[in-house]
């Protein structure tokens, strides 16, 4: 029973900095106070008026309160004093407060945990009786806006109907689509969630989709929300992490780092729930915080850990390490580690080019109930050539007392609570743009590679999931892995086709066998694809392009003429129809004019950000002899700092233009 308890105080008691200053502390005595009434008589030590409640409503009141995450308030002395003993315990042992991270980590936005004398003070007032004192130096209680901690938001969505959790079994893991009524583009300096069930809802994380792929799963679904995995139509902002966890609200941004909220996109709400004992209602709502002006800066998102991770049973030391050097200065604004339920010790580091160690992050004792993003008070500054690692050391024997399967079994890596992760979230910022497009750049290679061994485990256990299948096959894409992503693309058409004819898994196939250099059976695909479907533009955009690589250019013609008429806005129709009445081999097929004016308005559409479209307008300019017009647009796409083998290529072609030749698609000297 004794142990019970304990564990039961450990769920209990939660507690996070609050808006009120220090907790004022008496000395070893303490100033002799009256307890309330007119005859009480004069005592000595801690009171809650004067001494408890400030503590409390500092580092308890975020969660201890009226619809606040923990399971009971602890803002009036009546609630304080039947709990007084617990308090004392949980606050000895250091369960409470949870902060995790090692004391000299950081300083982050937050750290303020309990000092070995502000415990002792608790535990003199427990131990002399728990005595209330004066009321009438008892602190004002917190002004709240309409519950919301950061102020009443400027939009706020809920989950249109409550979810309701079943009474008993293991955690539950649900997504839910929320749609966000804007019109124009906004930008979000904050976002506050809200759980609606503070008591079963865990934690949270909060992604955006501008595509209708979530919503769509959300919609077959026939209760709120639906059970599976993240769709990778589903991302963070931008450089930024959206989540939540009891007592944790993250401040408001600067306005200089807002993040972009584009029209037509819906929150997508990954909650993870901890059934009670009874059917609960869920319903959460978002909270989110407009600022005026666009961000002039975007932090960079780097991921360190593995999704190999495959942890034998009775293993007590597995352990997974990852790294990354850096290849441009950065500040590290804020960090936030992740693991489940069988992860002990994790600890980030940063190494310098001069072999000075920096110690980011240590959590000797990780919990996965208590999982923050722990955010700098002053930028961290990190040179060029810095190696960030991460090193997490797993249990999955009977000893770990977290370990969510009794006998303990094989762990290998995976999304859903009774798997394991092991991550190392980083938000950084570059000096400036070109380091930022260096930076996310470089990463994303690496991020990439490791992604598809963890949809490579999760096919393993869904193998009849066409949507893993489809999203490995777009990474191996990225990768450069073509082979690899026709098998997954046949495995899903072939999936597919089990209930219907289906144009866009076609187009898919089609798409990586082009990729492949397997042109004819490219072809086959798209050809089939737009069977289906007559108005498939992108099908004829691509068909187009393989027949074009085929040098039938009059066909390809033909196809890009087709997307245009179908898609007028079309980017890639709109340039691919240029390009080649720019470059074609064949001065009959060529028309210079149609191809500058078709240039200029993807320039226009590109809202002349799109180092691509510059290098088409520059090729329809110099198919006019217009040499001078097209060296300017060749500069200007340089100057939007092109990737490679890009950048060399316009600078190939801008060679030609001084010259005063134009460029030609069978021109061996710079072949596109």
């Amino acid at each position: 029973m004794k142990s019970a308890t304990v564990v039961l105080a450990l769920l209990a008691l939660t507690s996070r900095p609050g808006p009120f200053g220090p907790g004022v502390m008496a000395g070893p005595k303490g100033p002799a106070l009256r307890l309330a009434g007119p005859k009480g008589p004069a005592l000595q030590g801690p009171t809650y008026t004067k001494d408890i409640a400030p503590l409390l409503a500092d580092r308890c009141g975020m969660c201890h309160d009226a619809g606040g995450s923990a399971p009971f308030g602890l803002l009036t002395y009546t609630d304080v004093k039947r709990h007084a003993a617990q308090i004392a315990t949980v606050t000895r042992h250091r369960y409470m407060p949870p902060w995790k991270a090692d004391p000299e980590n950081g300083p982050f936005v937050g750290q303020h945990p309990l000092a070995d004398a502000e415990i002792d003070l608790v535990r003199r007032w427990v131990e002399g009786g728990a005595i209330e004192g004066d009321p009438r130096v008892l602190p004002a209680p917190r002004r709240r806006m309409e519950g919301w901690r950061l102020g009443l938001p400027d939009l706020i969505v809920t989950l249109p109907q409550p979810y309701t959790l079943q009474a008993g079994g293991t955690d539950v893991f649900r997504i839910f689509v929320i749609a966000l009524p804007i019109t124009k583009t906004r930008f979000v300096r904050g976002l506050e969630f809200r759980p609606g069930n503070p008591k079963v809802v865990h934690h949270a994380n909060i992604r955006l989709d501008k595509t209708s792929a979530s919503r769509a799963l959300d919609d077959a679904d026939p209760e709120p929300g639906y059970s599976g995995l993240i769709l990778r139509s589903a991302d963070y902002p931008e450089g930024h992490f959206l989540g939540w966890t009891p007592g944790q609200v993250a401040p408001l941004l600067p306005t200089d780092l807002s993040w972009r909220l584009d029209p037509h996109t819906d929150l997508v709400v990954e909650a993870h729930m901890q059934p009670s004992g009874r059917p609960e209602s869920v319903q959460p709502s978002v909270g989110l915080y407009f600022s005026d002006t666009p961000p002039t800066r975007t932090p960079a998102m780097l991921r360190l850990g593995r999704q190999t991770i495959d942890i034998p049973v009775g293993d007590k030391q597995y352990t997974v390490t990852d790294s990354y050097v850096l290849p441009v200065d950065v500040e590290v604004e804020a960090l936030q580690p992740h693991a489940h339920y069988r992860a002990r010790d994790v600890e980030g580091d940063a190494t310098l080019p001069d072999g000075t160690k920096k110690r980011l992050i240590h959590i000797g004792d990780w919990d996965f109930r208590w999982q923050h993003v722990f955010r700098y008070e002053t930028p961290l500054r990190l040179p060029k050539g810095t190696t960030l690692s991460m090193r997490w050391v797993y249990d999955n024997s009977s000893d770990n007392p977290r370990n969510p399967e009794r006998p303990p079994k094989r762990a290998r890596w995976g999304q859903r609570s009774s798997d394991e992760m092991g991550d190392l979230w980083i938000q950084v910022l570059t000096r400036n743009e070109p380091d930022l497009v260096t930076l996310t750049r470089q990463f994303r290679a690496k991020v990439a590679a490791e992604d598809v061994n963890g949809y490579e485990v999760e096919i393993e256990k869904h193998a009849t999931d066409t949507g893993l299948h489809d999203d490995a096959a777009l990474l191996y894409l990225e990768v450069g892995r073509p082979d690899e992503a026709v098998a997954h693309f046949q495995k899903s058409l072939a999936l597919k086709s089990m209930t219907g004819r289906s144009a866009p898994a076609h187009y898919n196939l089609g798409t990586a066998l082009s990729v492949a250099r397997r042109l004819d059976e490219a072809v086959y695909e798209y050809r089939q694809a737009i069977q289906i479907d007559p108005a498939y533009a992108n099908a004829h955009n691509n068909l187009g392009g393989v027949l074009l690589a085929q040098g039938n250019a009059d066909e390809a013609i033909r196809e890009f003429r087709e997307v245009v008429r179908l898609q007028p806005q079309s980017v890639s129709g709109l340039a691919n129809l240029a390009w080649v009445l720019a470059t074609a081999a064949q001065p009959s097929q060529r028309d210079a004019a149609q191809a500058i004016d078709l240039a200029g308005r993807v320039v226009d559409l590109t809202s002349r950000r799109d180092a691509r479209a510059f290098d088409v307008l520059a090729a329809a300019y110099a198919a006019a002899g217009r040499f001078d017009r097209a060296q300017e647009a060749a500069g200007a796409a340089l100057r939007l700092i092109p990737a490679e083998p890009l950048a060399t290529e316009i600078r190939q072609r801008q060679g030609l233009y001084r010259q005063r030749r134009p460029y030609v698609a069978s021109d061996p000297a710079s072949k596109r």
